[in-house]
């Protein structure tokens, strides 16, 4: 288990590259497309991810290319992590923008890059790539859970 608890200390402001990218848990839940109703603000969720996701391993095959490959990608930031209310309340970002901490399974805490996959908190075998979908909005599964 790592004995460098830099999140308890160090300020999302003031994180450096390399400590916010080691924040990410890799779940892959802010990768799902979904869509807000204009008259209700409530968000309607699909089983269906970005394109450039490895399904197996839950992460972005062009990560420094995304925000060109995929204009509407939205990068995560300490400035709108909790503007971004589609974000799942176990988001790392999330949980440490509103004071808490890190969940057991978290890899940094874990020290085991597959925890999240052992303790099914990721986005693995629950979702399919838009890459193998032709309507995205026919594969709404239901309303967002921000508890999720």
């Amino acid at each position: 288990m790592s004995q460098n608890t830099f999140w308890k200390t160090v300020p999302l402001s003031e994180m450096t590259e390399q400590q916010w990218e080691s924040l990410c848990d890799g779940c892959a839940k802010c990768c799902i497309f979904k869509f807000e109703e204009d008259e209700t603000d409530h968000i309607l969720q699909t089983d269906v991810v970005c394109k450039l996701l490895d399904l197996n391993n839950c992460s972005c095959t062009r990560y420094s290319e995304r925000k060109v490959l995929v204009p509407d990608c939205i990068s995560i930031t300490h400035d709108n992590i909790l503007d971004l209310k589609w974000m799942p309340a176990s988001c790392s970002y999330r949980l440490l923008a509103l004071g808490k901490d890190l969940p057991p399974w978290h890899p940094l805490l874990s020290g085991d890059q597959n925890s999240m996959k052992l303790a099914d908190k990721t986005v693995q075998g629950h979702v399919v790539s838009e890459a193998d979908v032709d309507d995205v909005e026919a594969r709404i599964i239901g309303w967002f859970d921000p508890n999720d």
